[in-house]
């Protein structure tokens, strides 16, 4: 299976761009966005012609905010929206469950407005791993993909010195994927590349930054060990454009 996440950052605006006609070239099986900003009567249609058999949107209570949504070729054994962790409502979670396998379609929180946002992030970060970690406990494999909203270590943002007390790139977020990977999860980009180098996801508006590719690796797909052995490929897109973040995928056996 082909699994692809995109923060669209608006998906009217990347509707009117027609950047979702690279959908039909890659063909994946399962296609999550994030930051949707849209209520689902606001979706429009048709994004593309690929034919996925289902869809499904988390909507923030907030009107355009925030917000994911997914499309797969499979119809899901069950989907939620993990409530009790986003109890903010900002539509930050979709929970898919295919057999022994759980699929999160996340958008993690930012932390840069304030110090209250960012304590926010932490403590969704902390409730959302023990949420996973639940379920490994009952044999489900798990793959958490979205925006993190965090570079992870100095190779993944083109100026870490610069940015070491920016949110994004603090210790205590950091630390928090150090933990991720210390109990059993994968960042799929790292096991397939290793530390190549000037791989990004993210880069500002300003000042050219994608141009030269002044950017940041904030968007994951991870995996836990159990499904090591599944994991073909994992990839970053930059060529697409539409949004201030490309797509990123993995190609996975389930």
């Amino acid at each position: 299976m082909k699994l692809i996440s995109w923060n669209v950052n608006g998906i009217r605006a990347v509707a009117n761009k027609n950047a979702f006609s690279w959908v039909d070239e890659e063909k994946p099986d399962v296609l999550c966005l994030q930051e949707i900003k849209a209520e689902a009567h606001q979706i429009p249609e048709p994004l593309f012609t690929h034919p996925f058999t289902c869809k499904h949107i988390n909507s923030a209570t907030k009107k355009g905010y925030s917000g994911t949504m997914s499309f797969s070729t499979r119809l899901f054994d069950t989907t939620d929206t993990a409530w009790h962790i986003d109890h903010t409502k900002e539509g930050r979670i979709l929970e898919h469950h295919l057999g022994d396998v759980v699929l999160f379609n996340v958008y993690f929180p930012n932390g840069q407005q304030s110090e209250e946002r960012l304590r926010h992030k932490i403590q969704f970060y902390s409730d959302f791993l023990a949420h996973t970690e639940e379920l490994r406990k009952v044999g489900k494999g798990i793959i958490i993909c979205g925006d993190v909203n965090t570079a992870h270590r100095e190779i993944d943002l083109a100026n870490p010195k610069a940015n070491e007390d920016t949110s994004g790139f603090l210790p205590i977020e950091r630390a928090w994927i150090d933990t991720l990977l210390a109990k059993g999860y994968l960042d799929t980009f790292r096991e397939v590349h290793g530390d190549v180098k000037d791989a990004y996801s993210w880069w500002s508006y300003r000042s050219g930054a994608r141009q030269r590719n002044v950017g940041w690796r904030i968007d994951y797909f991870f995996i836990s060990k159990e499904l090591q052995k599944n994991l073909k490929d994992a990839f970053i897109l930059p060529h697409i454009q539409g949004s201030d973040h490309c797509p990123v995928g993995i190609e996975i056996a389930l």
